[in-house]
């Protein structure tokens, strides 16, 4: 991989990383109201899943520059962790102030961080990014390469996502069920769209373990795609239905930053697509997967455009506008991650 073209692939999380941070804090000092507390604090959260994209960049292009040691290999991802926990506890001291906007801005700032701990499982299993394309020229039969990682390690490694979209998914039913006040209800759909990114990581990190370790097989190489796209579409769907489904003023904020959290998965659909794609195969056709990210991002920003103008008239618009522009910073963020594989994956590296 050319020198300056790693630079920018690495430079793009941290710049999207800054673009949420400073958006962020700009929104959370231009008003005292609820819409300006929520929608600020959780586009500054969103800078800890840039982050630990970079960690993901950097693993994989360290190996790909032949720069990569062994103090990368622990630190970077240590550094998504960290982020990644110092997020949640943010979130949930921000639950523990007791104010309504509080509530709600603390569960999606933690159910942030737990997408964040999955980002940076997902540099913590590229550490031994390298052996991907040395195993996809090689057979099933030759089994595990010794400079892989063990198995209990893999496992553990899948389990990270299991456990934080589980999480989310259980703290999402347990509001939904508990009734229908306002806070519960934003918080509680919000957080299903969370657990549905979580549980599309669960795809992407099996992905790389089983194809790390060689285990990757023919029958799973488009189930893990099929699983995301499953993850994206019902999101998306649910959106729908919570925006169309009643006339509650609060429906608004999680109806619309579902779709965005939809676009999110489908974003992810093109890291796992990819690597099922050149497993043991050619395919002339792989550069053109990193579009995808692109044109997730551009719906993002889009349709955050069409927001800001509603918020003119009906503040219910002002928070999901602000978010859908983090998503969309976040989307373009893979678009970096998924072209730095096509390059590994691809002999470009």
């Amino acid at each position: 991989m050319n020198y300056w073209i790693s630079i920018v692939f690495r430079a793009i999380p941290l710049a999207m990383g800054a673009v949420c941070l400073a958006l962020g804090l700009y929104v959370m000092s231009s008003g005292s109201d609820a819409n300006h507390f929520v929608s600020g604090h959780v586009l500054v959260s969103l800078t800890a899943i840039c982050i630990a994209l970079f960690t993901t960049a950097a693993v994989i292009i360290r190996q790909l520059t032949h720069t990569f040691s062994r103090g990368w290999m622990f630190g970077l991802p240590i550094l998504g962790y960290v982020v990644a926990l110092a997020t949640a506890i943010w979130g949930l001291v921000i639950i523990r102030q007791g104010s309504v906007p509080g509530f709600v801005a603390g569960h999606v700032v933690f159910g942030v961080g737990l997408i964040a701990a999955c980002v940076s499982t997902v540099a913590s299993a590229s550490s031994a990014f390298t052996l991907i394309p040395k195993n996809a020229h090689g057979r099933h039969e030759d089994g595990p390469p010794a400079e892989a990682y063990s198995a209990s390690v893999g496992l553990g490694l899948i389990c990270i996502p299991v456990v934080a979209a589980a999480i989310c998914f259980g703290w999402a039913l347990m509001m939904l069920m508990r009734g229908t006040e306002a806070p519960d209800y934003v918080a509680g759909h919000v957080l299903i769209g969370i657990a549905a990114i979580c549980s599309s990581l669960i795809a992407l990190v099996s992905t790389v373990v089983r194809q790390v370790r060689n285990q990757f097989d023919e029958a799973e190489r488009w189930a893990w795609a099929y699983w995301v796209l499953l993850m994206g579409t019902v999101t998306f769907v649910w959106g729908l239905f919570v925006l169309f489904g009643s006339d509650r003023p609060e429906r608004i904020a999680p109806g619309c930053i579902l779709l965005g959290l939809g676009m999110v998965c489908y974003s992810i659909i093109s890291k796992v697509w990819l690597l099922a794609l050149v497993w043991r195969r050619e395919c002339p056709l792989a550069n053109r997967i990193p579009l995808i990210p692109v044109m997730t991002c551009l719906a993002c920003l889009f349709f955050a455009a069409f927001l800001f103008e509603a918020a003119v008239t009906d503040p219910g618009f002002f928070v999901p506008a602000r978010v859908l522009v983090g998503l969309g910073a976040v989307c373009f963020t893979l678009f970096s991650i998924v072209s730095i594989l096509e390059a590994g994956t691809s002999g470009k590296g």
